[in-house]
């Protein structure tokens, strides 16, 4: 089920939303798990406010507790709540605020996914840089709006898009110059190279 949304995630600074405006992403993230990413709900609030009605603002969460669910769902007021699958177990999420789920494996026996469900199809472990297995990925981008992450870059998001046809692509330490601080260079390269794999895929080239 191909798309070709764009995702920059892990934004610690203004210069890295800024960079993501500038190269035409769909998508960006802050970061609420521990993580060298990691920023507090007014911070997101203040980095996330250029984006506002050009980019999704996704909080990106990871067994969140109520606590800070809350104060993210006040202070940011995220477009998206991004978090492990079974997090969404019993959580309410406010009305206009979009889910996705995250899975870093083929879906277990018994789990139930909606045809045509948004998630993110992550690596074993997130901004850690490991590829996600692209062949069970490419399974879940029939029937699924897939979201690819996990190992992504400039140099390799071609290819993974050729060969998993995702809805989207997400990008966190791909586009990094150091642990933590976007490449601006890096997240325009990724974006470029990743319009011309979902326009070719489109076409049905490969």
């Amino acid at each position: 089920m191909e798309g070709a949304l764009i995702k920059i995630c892990g934004m610690t600074d203004a210069r890295a939303v800024e960079a993501a405006l500038a190269a035409g992403a769909d998508a960006i993230g802050f970061v609420f798990a521990p993580s060298v990413r990691r920023v507090t709900p007014d911070q997101a609030a203040q980095l996330a406010r250029p984006a506002r009605g050009r980019a999704l603002c996704v909080a990106v969460t990871q067994h969140p507790d109520a606590t800070l669910l809350q104060q993210i769902f006040a202070e940011l007021a995220p477009d998206v709540l991004q978090s492990d699958m079974a997090d969404f177990e019993g959580l309410a999420v406010p009305p206009g605020v979009s889910v996705w789920p995250v899975l870093r494996c083929a879906p277990a026996d018994g789990t139930t996914l909606r045809p045509g469900q948004r998630l993110l199809f992550e690596g074993p472990r997130s901004g850690t840089g490991r590829v996600a297995d692209w062949s069970a990925a490419q399974r879940l981008a029939r029937t699924q709006q897939l979201i690819l992450a996990g190992g992504l870059a400039p140099e390799n998001v071609a290819e993974a898009i050729a060969q998993v046809r995702p809805f989207g692509v997400d990008v966190s330490s791909g586009v990094e110059e150091s642990p933590g601080r976007k490449s601006p260079k890096r997240i325009g390269l990724f974006v470029t190279a990743a319009r011309a794999a979902f326009a070719r895929a489109a076409s049905g080239e490969n």
